[in-house]
């Protein structure tokens, strides 16, 4: 139970399920799995919190977290294209300034 193991997504939605679904308890599904109780309890609460995106896996990100990256993304873009347009408008504006001096 030492150990740093890795678990898909499958062990894990199987593992809620005997748990939440085998009418057993968590400390005796947990031992028929050879996995921490506490850790099937994580599982759990996050199974609950999000059927639909519980444990996505390595790497992947539920979809309201890449939709706030991918916004993100877009604002830092829009936020250095409107930087880049005022220094143009500023050095535009000095050279129209010394064109009408003249």
């Amino acid at each position: 139970m030492g150990e740093n193991r890795k678990y898909d997504r499958e062990f894990k939605l199987e593992a809620v399920r005997l748990a939440t679904e085998g009418g057993r308890k968590v400390p005796e599904a947990a031992s028929n799995l050879g996995i921490h109780e506490n850790l099937l309890r994580t599982w759990i609460k996050k199974y609950l919190e999000d059927k639909e995106n519980a444990f996505p896996g390595k790497g992947k990100l539920k979809p309201d977290e890449a939709e706030m990256i991918r916004l993100r993304r877009r604002l830092k873009d829009a936020e250095e294209e409107r930087d880049i347009l005022k220094k143009a408008v500023a050095i535009f504006s000095k050279a129209s300034k010394r064109n009408t001096s003249s």
